[in-house]
C-alpha cells in the first residue's frame, strides 16, 4: 500500500494580490513530538516534519508573507507600505517546497516584516517572535533566541495591557503565563514571579487549569532560585 508523503500541498490565494500558489504543510499523523519546553517550544522526532517550519505562507510572486493568525483587513496606509516596501522590492523566491530550518527562519522574518507594515495586533507579532526564538533555540544561537524572546515579551505585554485578544486563539491567562515564563528564561526573576502570581490569582476564572498549575510550579521554582541566588554566603 502506498505510504502518503509526510508533507502535502495546501492551495493558497495570496491575500494581497490573489495570486494562487501552494505551500507545504505537515500531515498530523506524521508529527511526532518528543519534548515540550515550559514556553511550549516543541521538539519533534523528525526535524523535517516540524510543523513550525511550515507556519508561514510566502507568496512567490509578490512576497506577501502571513500566517493563519493575520487579519484579513488591510488599512489603506499598510497597503501602500506593503506595495512599496515588499512587492516593489521582491524578486521571485519559492518557499513552497520542503524547508530547511534556515529557510523557515527566513519565512518568519518575512512574516514579521509584513506584520509590522500591516499593523497586525501585538498578539500576532508576539506569536511570530516567540516561534522565531524557538527556531534559534534549535540552532543554539542564544543571542538571537534572547533577542526575539524580548520582542515576544513586549508584544505579549502590550496585548495584555490593551486587552485585545478578540478573534485570537490566546487567552489572558496564557498571555500572563507567557510573560512570566519569558522573563524567567531571560533571568528577570522579579518580573516572572509577578506575572506567575497574576495567573494564580485568576485561577477561579480560568478555563485552563493546566496553565494555572504550570504557573504555580514556575512561581515556586523561580522564587526558590531567586532566594538561593540572593542569599549571602555563609562563612566558617
Amino acid at each position: 500500500m502506498h505510504q502518503p508523503d509526510p508533507l502535502y500541498d495546501k492551495s493558497i490565494a495570496c491575500p494581497f494580490y490573489s495570486f494562487s500558489y501552494t505551500t507545504k504543510k505537515a500531515r498530523s499523523r506524521f508529527i511526532r513530538p518528543i519534548h515540550t519546553d515550559t514556553d511550549f517550544c516543541t521538539t519533534y522526532k523528525h526535524e523535517a516534519i516540524n510543523p513550525l517550519y511550515y507556519t508561514v505562507a510566502v507568496c512567490p510572486q509578490c512576497g506577501y508573507s502571513f500566517t493563519d493568525q493575520f487579519s484579513s483587513l488591510f488599512p489603506q496606509s499598510s497597503t501602500t507600505n506593503i506595495q512599496h516596501k515588499i512587492v516593489d522590492q521582491w524578486s521571485f523566491q519559492n518557499y513552497s517546497l520542503e524547508r530547511t530550518r534556515t529557510e523557515s527562519i527566513n519565512t518568519f522574518k518575512l512574516a514579521i516584516y509584513t506584520a509590522n507594515l500591516k499593523k497586525e495586533k501585538p498578539i500576532v507579532l508576539a506569536g511570530l517572535y516567540i516561534r522565531l526564538a524557538w527556531l534559534y533555540r534549535e540552532t543554539e544561537n542564544h543571542l538571537e533566541e534572547a533577542r526575539f524572546m524580548r520582542l515576544a515579551e513586549q508584544g505579549y505585554r502590550k496585548s495584555y495591557e490593551e486587552d485585545d485578544l478578540t478573534h485570537t486563539e490566546m487567552t489572558t491567562i496564557r498571555v500572563l503565563y507567557m510573560i512570566g515564563e519569558i522573563n524567567r528564561r531571560l533571568g528577570n526573576a522579579h518580573e516572572a514571579i509577578q506575572f506567575f502570581s497574576k495567573v494564580v490569582d485568576k485561577r477561579k476564572a480560568a478555563f485552563d487549569p493546566k496553565i494555572v498549575d504550570m504557573a504555580r510550579d514556575q512561581w515556586y521554582k523561580t522564587r526558590e532560585d531567586y532566594k538561593s541566588e540572593t542569599q549571602p554566603m555563609q562563612s566558617g
